[in-house]
């Protein structure tokens, strides 16, 4: 065999600077590099620039008394509590409007997207309006707008509007009747947590059933059966009871009742009107993905229009809904921090705000309030990741 020949049977030798394997390294060093050498400077310049203006750092400040008022606090709050509650409450604050909006946005940015799809014109119309109108208004200005334009133009409070079940609204806010449980009222809670468990199980037993046989169970009645059997057994064998105190209308304010102040409302319908307008696109877009074929193979089985809904097109869309939806719900938590702007004491007005101006802890307080957000996007993605896992087409 000649030399020629050899040549043509082994592999061609690469140099070491053109070995792809050795190139992705060395790129991947050097970036890391410049990554560490970043972090440094910038730890070296902070720490120079504090040390010039005479000031410390570290966490010691968050055991010092705050001094300044909340207004909204569902946690013990006075003067004399220390800066970590100051961030509890914000963080609680934080967490309860984006609970809200998430819940009522999912629900209404779902019925808005279906809507979009009827066949009725109206309906389809007056859906597309309000996607198309909320979508391109600022989130900001529509939160002034709730705010200062509606809530706030509401008459003074001994004009106060009455509402339903001894509610009023008014230029402070919504009062509504606040609901005092019992001793025994810890019972009912338990036989809910049971009959939620319950509910689980069946749904299980319900699908593993269907996929065995294809005969279906009445889940959905059956469900709310147990919910409201178990819990209103529960309720009338412990002799639970509940109470509710009514606002009252006093010299200058209503007193008992539970308070709602404008702040809280105006933030919490800002951002469900919002991030419903762009959860009903996600999830008309999801719906229209599926393949037709799949609609017209429902109907051939005689399926209602709501039944080729539930059981057939949502279920497939949903593939395609999750990823962008686990946006909108990363984008209303992080846009609850809007809030500061009309004076809602969530997270960022009261800690990297007050708190910050207070004991001029910049790099804690921001630190800190970063790394909260940062928490929140990640166990929201893990949360929707996990579910998306669940319900995702399987291959055969």
């Amino acid at each position: 065999m000649t030399t020629r020949e050899m040549g043509h049977d082994a592999a061609p030798r690469v140099s070491f600077f053109n070995d792809p394997v050795i190139r992705g390294i060395f790129y991947q060093v050097v970036v890391a590099a410049l990554l560490v050498g970043f972090i440094f400077w910038i730890v070296g310049n902070t720490a120079a620039n504090l040390a010039a203006q005479n000031k410390t750092t570290g966490f010691d400040f968050l055991w010092k008394t705050a001094g300044f008022d909340i207004s909204f606090s569902l946690l013990p709050w006075s003067r004399e509590s220390y800066y970590w509650e100051a961030f509890l409450v914000g963080l609680i604050n934080t967490l309860l409007v984006a609970f809200i909006g998430i819940i009522c946005a999912t629900i209404l940015g779902f019925t808005i997207g279906i809507a979009r799809l009827s066949s009725n014109f109206i309906v389809s119309r007056l859906a597309t309006v309000y996607v198309e109108i909320i979508r391109n208004i600022p989130l900001l200005l529509q939160l002034f707008f709730w705010y200062f334009a509606v809530l706030k133009a509401m008459p003074a409070v001994r004009d106060s509007i009455a509402l339903p079940l001894d509610s009023f609204i008014n230029q402070r806010g919504i009062f509504v009747p606040k609901p005092i449980p019992d001793a025994q009222f810890g019972f009912v809670w338990i036989g809910l947590a049971l009959a939620i468990l319950a509910v689980v199980a069946l749904r299980h037993w319900a699908k593993k059933r269907l996929e065995a046989t294809g005969q279906r169970f009445p889940v959905f009645l059956t469900s709310l059966a147990i919910l409201f059997g178990v819990t209103g057994l529960v309720f009338v064998v412990s002799g639970a009871s509940v109470t509710f105190e009514p606002p009252v209308l006093q010299r200058f304010n209503f007193k008992g009742g539970l308070a709602l102040p404008p702040e809280f409302v105006a933030l919490a319908f800002g951002l469900t009107i919002y991030t419903a307008a762009f959860i009903a696109e996600t999830v008309r877009g999801g719906i229209q993905s599926v393949n037709r074929g799949q609609t017209e193979a429902a109907q051939s089985l005689g399926l209602k229009e709501s039944d080729r809904l539930r059981l057939v097109i949502v279920p497939q869309a949903m593939r395609v809904i999750i990823p962008p939806l686990t946006s909108q719900y990363l984008n209303l938590t992080k846009n609850s921090s809007l809030g500061a702007a009309i004076g809602y004491p969530e997270l960022v007005n009261v800690f990297a705000g007050t708190a910050l101006n207070q004991t001029g802890r910049a790099i804690e307080c921001i630190a800190i309030t970063m790394l909260v957000y940062l928490c929140f996007s990640l166990l929201t993605s893990a949360i929707m990741n996990w579910y998306n896992a669940r319900v995702k087409l399987v291959e055969r």
